[in-house]
């Protein structure tokens, strides 16, 4: 997902967490952001998957119709990208030393 919105979360990178860019890629810059974002929401006691909320992969199916896709964002998602979303998020594929 990074790569498609790269030059935003460049931008949330530097002007909210203060990362530096020089001698990186953009790419690399925003991931250094988002994983700032990530160890902040680790302290903050925030669930950062959702099995801790005690979803399955029985419901994934589920919460993906239920998902209201509107566009505008960086990309507009289709129900089998939102599904492999959701089943990162629920073996925790998203943490760290995981990242696409």
């Amino acid at each position: 997902m990074v790569s498609d919105g790269v030059e935003k979360f460049k931008r949330f990178a530097i002007n909210v967490w203060d990362v530096d860019a020089q001698g990186k890629t953009d790419e690399q810059v925003a991931k250094e952001g988002l994983f700032a974002m990530e160890e902040w929401m680790k302290e903050l006691g925030l669930v950062m998957n959702i099995s801790e909320l005690g979803a399955s992969e029985e419901m994934l199916a589920g919460f993906a119709e239920g998902t209201i896709i509107l566009p505008g964002g960086y990309k507009v998602l289709n129900r089998d990208e939102i599904i492999q979303i959701l089943k990162e998020s629920l073996n925790g594929k998203c943490q760290k030393g995981q990242r696409n």
